[in-house]
C-alpha cells in the first residue's frame, strides 16, 4: 500500500479551485467501456493533480521521482460514482514501482470515506499492480471521490487510464468539490453512516431535519423541532456536526449532534474551523433519514462566531 505524504492543504487548494460540476446524467455503464466518441487527452504532469475532468490520462517519468508516491485525485458531482479503466501499463516491479486504484481518498495515512463508514473493509478498497500486464478490471469507486496512487521511479516509463463519471442514485458519502452549495443526505432506510465532507473551514447550516422519524406517514406526524445532543441522550440516529486537522474520524471533534423532525430549523448554524468539515449521519435503519444542510467555506470574517477551533 502507497503511503500518502501531501498535507491536506494542498489537496484543499485544489479541491477549492475547482469550477462547480453540473449534474447531468451519464449514460448507463458498460462492463468494458466504449468510446463513442474521441476521449479528452490529459497529460499528468504535477505529483499532486486534483481533477473533475473526464477523458484518458497520461503519465511518463521524465525525471527521478522524489516523493515516495504521488497521486490524481478524482472528484465529480455528490449524485455519482467514478470509473476507471487502463489502457496502458508500463510500472517495473523489481525497480519499486507501484500503482493503485483506491475506492476513495487517502492522505497522510487517512481515508475518506472513514473506514468505519465505507461499506468495503479498506483491503477491499485498494488494487495494486505493477508490470506491464493490464489489470482486466474496470474499477468503480462507491462514492463521488477515487484516487490513482503512483510511484514510477524509472525514467521513460509510465501507464494511462481512461476516466468517466457515471450515475449514483443513492449516494451516501460525499466530498464536497464547490465552496457553496446546498446537499441533502440520506439512508435510504438502511443501517449506514454517510458523511458530507469538506476539506476546508466551513459553515454549517441545517435548512431541514427528518432523522430518527419514520416518513412513511408524515402527515400524522408532529414536528418535534430539532432535539440536540442527540448521541448524549441515548438516542440511536442522529447527525455529528463537526471537524477534524485530517480524515480520520478518530480526531473528530463534534460540536452537536442532532435529530428530530424540523421542516424549518432555527438558528442551526455551526462554524467549523478545521482542515477538514463533516457532517456525520448515523442511521440505524430503523427509520428513513434525511438532513438538508448548507454550506460555504468560512473565512478570517467567520472566526468571532466559530463553534469549533481546530488546533487551539
Amino acid at each position: 500500500m502507497l503511503v500518502w505524504w501531501i498535507p491536506l492543504v494542498a489537496v484543499a487548494v485544489s479541491v477549492a479551485a475547482l469550477p462547480h460540476l453540473q449534474t447531468n446524467q451519464m449514460r448507463k455503464t458498460r462492463a468494458i467501456p466504449v468510446r463513442e466518441k474521441r476521449s479528452i487527452d490529459h497529460i499528468v504532469q504535477d505529483c499532486v493533480m486534483v481533477t473533475s475532468e473526464e477523458g484518458h490520462f497520461y503519465y511518463k517519468t521524465t525525471v527521478a521521482p522524489d516523493t515516495p508516491a504521488c497521486g490524481i485525485f478524482l472528484i465529480t458531482d455528490p449524485d455519482k460514482i467514478v470509473e476507471v479503466y487502463f489502457d496502458y501499463l508500463d510500472v517495473p516491479c523489481n525497480t519499486g514501482g507501484l500503482v493503485s486504484f483506491v475506492d476513495g481518498w487517502e492522505m497522510n495515512g487517512q481515508f475518506f470515506p472513514s473506514v468505519e463508514d465505507h461499506p468495503k473493509p479498506l483491503a477491499q478498497r485498494f488494487h495494486e499492480f505493477c508490470g506491464s500486464q493490464l489489470p482486466k478490471q474496470v474499477f468503480l469507486s462507491t462514492q463521488n471521490a477515487a484516487l490513482i496512487q503512483y510511484h514510477v521511479p524509472k525514467r521513460g516509463r509510465g501507464f494511462s487510464f481512461h476516466v468517466r463519471y457515471i450515475s449514483n442514485p443513492t449516494p451516501c458519502n460525499i466530498l464536497i468539490e464547490g465552496t457553496s452549495d446546498v446537499y441533502t443526505l440520506r439512508n435510504y432506510g438502511k443501517h449506514v453512516n454517510c458523511s458530507l465532507t469538506a476539506v476546508y473551514p466551513a459553515q454549517v447550516r441545517v435548512l431541514q431535519l427528518g432523522v430518527g422519524m419514520s416518513f412513511s406517514n408524515r402527515n400524522m406526524e408532529m414536528e418535534t423541532g430539532t432535539i440536540h445532543k442527540c448521541e448524549k441522550r441515548g438516542m440511536s440516529d442522529f447527525v455529528q456536526l463537526g471537524g477534524s486537522e485530517g480524515l480520520d474520524l478518530s480526531t473528530y471533534s463534534v460540536v452537536d449532534s442532532i435529530c428530530g423532525l424540523d421542516s424549518l430549523p432555527e438558528r442551526i448554524v455551526e462554524t467549523i474551523f478545521c482542515g477538514v468539515t463533516t457532517v456525520r449521519m448515523v442511521s440505524s435503519g430503523e427509520f428513513d433519514n434525511a438532513v438538508t444542510v448548507q454550506l460555504r467555506q468560512a473565512g478570517e470574517e467567520d472566526i468571532n462566531s466559530a463553534s469549533l477551533i481546530c488546533g487551539l
